[in-house]
């Protein structure tokens, strides 16, 4: 019995130490001051608020599935997104726009991946829709949150290191 007990001790203590840090120490997600001020101004500060929470929870998922800067970080700065359909501001501020409206949407993400060593890789990543047939079946975000699942799901497999 004593032996069983030992060797279930050890098997629990050697799986404790073999797991795995962190797979993501933080992903930290800014706006740049010129969407903060066309937010303000045009798009509505709450959706793209919303917007930035989202790049961060895609990214840190992917992350987290992936292993890719495991315990380092990452700070991205949502630099520019394009709705394909008006926000509610818009629709507030301008009367005679329709939600009918539809155009070309998408986003840009600008930052850095900090490793655990300290080593510094640039990210740039932009994507925009460039086919507006399609666009009349989306929402406002539609492509604004592809173009962050896309960068996500790139990054996570080491395809969008450094892409400038």
């Amino acid at each position: 019995m004593r032996l069983i007990l030992s060797s279930l001790a050890a098997l629990a203590a050697s799986s404790v130490m073999a797991a795995p840090l962190s797979t993501v120490g933080s992903v930290e997600v800014s706006i740049s001051p010129e969407l903060q001020k066309k937010a303000a101004d045009d798009l509505g500060v709450q959706d793209v608020d919303r917007l930035a929470a989202e790049l961060r929870r895609d990214v840190t998922r992917e992350l987290e599935r992936t292993g890719v800067l495991a315990g380092g970080r990452m700070q991205l700065v949502l630099t520019d997104v394009r709705p394909n359909r008006p926000t509610f501001r818009q629709l507030g501020n301008q009367p005679g726009l329709s939600y009918e409206s539809y155009g070309i949407g998408g986003a840009t993400i600008d930052g850095q991946a900090i490793s655990v060593t300290g080593e510094v890789t640039p990210i740039h990543f932009q994507w925009y829709d460039s086919d507006i047939r399609q666009a009349w079946t989306k929402s406002t975000w539609s492509d604004a949150n592809y173009a962050f699942h896309r960068f996500a799901y790139r990054y996570g497999r080491g395809e969008s290191y450094a892409a400038r």
